[in-house]
């Protein structure tokens, strides 16, 4: 059957003139068989639709899939400063910083969704004047790093990224001092979880600070782009090639503060390190991080709670996804052996990068007191 005969056939453009007359012969008392013809004129003229709109929708998402945008000269600077290694034959992008000299202090950053390790640029010089080495990551699907799909990428994986990380450096034998934000939180109780268990390979922890992640599944309150995303099934591909700029960055804007608000420059770094090796089509399969949070929450939580590493909390308390105060309530009431630092009340989701200052200092004092 042609093309023509299947979707573009005259029934379906004439189904109205046919339900006309047979409104008529309604009203003059005719045949319900007519009625019945209408009927099946109706669903014939809808399945058509239904076709035309199956057709248009892949193309659209063909259409909006633009080339990613070009490197600023800031993410430029960061991408050359760094390297990678090699995991289950995908490269990991990391940078590492050697600061102050005399000191045998290390610390990694673990970053946040759906940005990288540029998310601590803000902070990098004043931690390198405070830890003898500074590194940071783009987990799996971040970044700099590859974006292979199709792929099942879990928490569990990421935390094994951080340990052939920690083994490529050499550092195996040493004691790590861990910073994370919202995803890599999840990623670092992963970490405790398996440090405490003494599981091979593991990264021994010298301490952990958390800040505004969605630790607990009750208080975690994910953007509507993510839910959608996450839950749409086959749908999902279709609508990480529609996503661009305009709807990323008006979705991301809402967990800034109205007076930390990024810049237009800052917004763009965001999503060209989403768009780098074609990440926005992997977003769907990465956001199942959040079922996985609820899945083995007995798990993490209960690797927070009982842990005798040195714990902190920074947190901003305007987080629109883990909002104020239940989140650090609960926080407070399971976790009594961490410190808590809240920041101004204009802080919100993302601390580091809206109060810098305050959350370097929050940090040092924390790092400072054992």
């Amino acid at each position: 059957m042609s093309l023509n005969s299947t979707y573009f056939s005259p029934s379906a453009k004439t189904t109205d003139t046919n339900c006309d007359k047979v409104q008529e012969s309604r009203m003059s008392h005719d045949s319900p068989q007519k009625e019945s013809e209408c009927g099946s004129a109706r669903r014939a003229s809808r399945e058509w639709w239904l076709h035309v709109g199956l057709l248009c929708i892949p193309l659209l998402a063909v259409y909006l899939h633009i080339p990613p945008p070009q490197l600023s000269p800031a993410l430029n600077t960061w991408r050359a400063s760094g390297h990678f290694f090699t995991f289950r034959g995908n490269n990991i992008f990391y940078k590492e910083s050697v600061g102050v000299v005399g000191s045998s202090d290390v610390l990694l950053l673990l970053h946040g969704f759906p940005t990288s390790s540029y998310d601590w640029y803000k902070i990098w010089d004043s931690l390198t004047q405070r830890f003898n080495r500074v590194i940071a990551l783009d987990f799996l699907g971040f970044g700099f790093s590859d974006k292979p799909r199709p792929h099942r990428y879990s928490i569990f994986e990421q935390a094994s990224v951080v340990e052939a990380l920690i083994a490529h450096l050499g550092l195996s034998e040493q004691r790590i001092n861990l910073m994370s934000h919202d995803y890599g939180d999840t990623v670092a109780l992963e970490l405790l979880y398996r440090s405490d268990h003494n599981r091979s390979g593991h990264v021994t922890i010298n301490s952990l600070c958390l800040s505004n992640g969605g630790i607990f599944p009750e208080t975690h309150y994910p953007r509507f782009l993510q839910k959608v995303l996450k839950d749409s099934g086959f749908i999902s591909p279709v609508l990480t090639r529609l996503i661009n700029f305009q709807l990323f960055s008006r979705g991301i804007r809402d967990v800034f503060g109205p007076f930390t608000q990024p810049t237009e420059a800052e917004f763009w770094d965001m999503w060209t390190g989403i768009r780098f090796n074609d990440g926005n089509l992997v977003m769907d399969s990465v956001l199942q991080y959040i079922n996985q949070r609820l899945k083995h929450r007995e798990r993490w939580v209960g690797a927070l709670t009982s842990t005798s590493t040195p714990l902190h909390m920074i947190y901003g308390p305007l987080d629109p996804v883990n909002p104020h105060p239940q989140f650090i309530q609960l926080y407070q009431k399971l976790v009594r052996r961490s410190t808590v630092s809240v920041l101004d009340e204009h802080v919100s989701h993302y601390p580091q990068l809206e109060d810098p200052t305050g959350f370097f200092n929050a940090y040092l004092s924390f790092i400072n007191s054992f």
